[in-house]
């Protein structure tokens, strides 16, 4: 196992108290330190936020394609047509 990279840089949180032993019993459930897991799940869920956001990268045919699709018209989808003229839920009443 290789040794953890040092870490020198802080973060405070403020927490309710619900909150702290939420995430102390999660930590405890996870066999590791509340610090540990706060740092992975919010490294997990940063990586959920960037994805959208990383490099594509593809080949000139891919690039050709991926062009023409987003050149290409919309295409006809009735179904959808016809849901989006149905009253919401919260309309059907009116």
């Amino acid at each position: 196992m290789s040794p953890r990279p040092a870490r020198n840089e802080r973060l405070y949180l403020n927490l309710t108290p619900k909150a702290k032993r939420t995430l102390q019993a999660a930590a405890s459930a996870s066999n590791c330190s509340v610090s540990d897991f706060v740092l992975e799940s919010a490294l997990a869920r940063a990586d959920e936020a960037l994805a959208n956001r990383r490099t594509l990268v593809l080949d000139a045919m891919q690039w050709k394609e991926f062009m023409a699709a987003l050149d290409a018209p919309p295409r006809s989808l009735p179904s959808l047509k016809r849901l989006l003229k149905k009253p919401g839920f919260f309309e059907a009443g009116t």
